[in-house]
């Protein structure tokens, strides 16, 4: 840990079984008997309790001595014996499903979700599930009475949502990789703000989550949010190989850069007319200055989707919010909507006002496909930023702020993410190659195709080698 006047940096890197290694190298040491599994989850819950007191980044721990854990030796799986955590809105067996809230009393699961399932098959080793907002809803991981996840890289800082505590263990080298997922931006945000890479799949890459499948627009994707290019693309290609969609072209393993030279547009303002902050904007068009003398053609590109864009998707997440309180019961027989935090009260609320524009609502977003895919003619890619300004201190979004100003901060500040989860596109976020003058990551994003994952990872990939990412343990 470090102390620079107000600024704070935690982190746990240190010699032990996990050294510097992300999960790819640590897999590999464990395959190859360098270390043990038991000894990458011992050193893992200890680096954990290092970092967990000023972070607050656990929600729950696999009620298990470490070194009882039952991971062996040389398993199976790309992640074999790679310590882990889930996000605390995905079944776990044996854990507790909170989602956030304090409106009710989680129960422990009795089964794994089947994106679960589908994590476990890469052969990591589950330690607990990690903290996020009020059913995801926020771009911050902050309550209305409990201490924030705060950002690893400056304490005082939002570790960004809604997978924030997944991100903050990453980037602290608590773990090497952890579960997250994304319905308007909560794998790609935190990943910006805590300086990770973070890879939001094509809408049916992974296997579906069961409340998804029962909504009008399935908007979220789960993932994982990682220190290194190569993890995030060896964790999809050993999704796929427990589960493949027919529908999409495979991915496969992504080793590295294409020798393939692309056209890419860029865009610096959002869609819907929020104007990016200076620093922002500077690691936007820095990054395409890189792309150009890397080979690529870079060129202007604009978006131009519907203006009533932003209140339909507003319209939406209320819809979510609605649902949830008029369905809470599924969650545990005490729920109590009244307790929902302030965000998810102003949403609902906002929605009962205007329930009526549902339909046309509902019509509109599924429309979007269009003009996203009329801006890709000509194009491989799009680089933009991946919020619209830097990450903000704690307390400017938290759900303690009253609905009418939290809400008009919150759509200044997501206003490119969100397109993607309605359009169902792959979308990565990447650090971009310098700090803020405080210290701070700031991520750029490139978005592409249905089923583009392969090109968003080689030019991630081309990228890292150019010039690495900042890293955490070297600022």
């Amino acid at each position: 840990m470090t102390t620079s006047g107000e600024q704070t940096r935690v982190h746990a890197f240190r010699d032990d079984a996990l050294g510097d290694h992300d999960a790819v190298g640590l897999a590999r040491a464990i395959r190859r008997g360098e270390v043990s599994a038991a000894e990458a989850a011992r050193d893992a819950a200890a680096r954990v309790r290092t970092v967990e007191s000023r972070l607050n980044a656990v929600q729950a721990h696999l009620d298990v001595p470490v070194l009882h854990l039952d991971v062996p030796a040389r398993g199976s799986g790309a992640f074999a014996g790679v310590p882990t955590f889930v996000k605390d809105n995905t079944d776990h067996r044996g854990l507790p499903t909170g989602h956030g809230s304090v409106a009710f009393a989680p129960r422990v699961a009795r089964r794994h979700a089947p994106f679960t399932r589908q994590f476990l098959s890469t052969g990591v080793t589950v330690l607990g599930k990690t903290r996020l907002p009020e059913f995801g809803f926020s771009p911050t991981t902050e309550y209305e009475d409990a201490e924030p996840v705060r950002n690893p890289w400056h304490t005082g800082h939002s570790a960004g949502g809604s997978s924030g505590g997944s991100a903050a263990l990453v980037a602290a080298g608590a773990v090497p990789i952890a579960h997250a997922n994304d319905g308007g931006g909560s794998i790609r945000i935190p990943a910006a703000c805590c300086g990770l890479v973070g890879l939001k799949p094509t809408r049916g890459r992974v296997v579906a989550n069961a409340q998804g499948r029962q909504l009008p627009l399935d908007i979220v994707t789960d993932g994982v949010v990682s220190r290194s290019v190569r993890d995030s693309a060896a964790f999809l290609a050993a999704a796929e190989q427990y589960w493949r969609n027919p529908k999409l072209p495979p991915v496969g393993l992504v080793e590295g850069p294409s020798e393939r030279r692309l056209r890419i547009g860029f865009l610096l303002d959002s869609p819907n007319g929020v104007r990016s902050d200076d620093v922002t904007r500077e690691a936007v068009a820095e990054t395409a200055r890189r792309l150009e003398r890397l080979g690529h053609t870079v060129e202007p590109v604009e978006l131009s989707i519907d203006p009533r864009f932003t209140r339909d998707f507003l319209t939406y997440w209320g819809l979510l919010s609605f649902l949830i309180g008029v369905t809470g019961r599924t969650f545990g027989a005490d729920f109590d909507r009244r307790r929902m935090d302030g965000l998810s009260r102003g949403l609902r609320e906002e929605y009962v006002r205007d329930w009526r524009r549902t339909p046309g609502v509902i019509r509109r977003l599924k429309r979007t496909r269009e003009p996203y895919a009329a801006a890709f003619r000509g194009l491989d890619l799009v680089l933009s930023p991946v919020l619209a300004h830097t990450t903000p201190p704690i307390g400017h979004l938290s759900p303690a702020v009253p609905y009418a100003t939290l809400i008009e901060r919150i759509l200044a500040y997501v206003a490119f993410t969100p397109v993607n989860n309605v359009v169902g596109t792959p979308s990565i976020s990447v650090p971009a190659a310098r700090t803020t003058p405080d210290g701070l990551p700031v991520g750029v994003m490139f978005s592409g195709r249905p089923g583009a994952e392969r090109t968003l990872l080689e030019l991630a990939f081309e990228l890292e080698a150019d010039r690495p990412f900042p890293r955490l343990r070297d600022a």
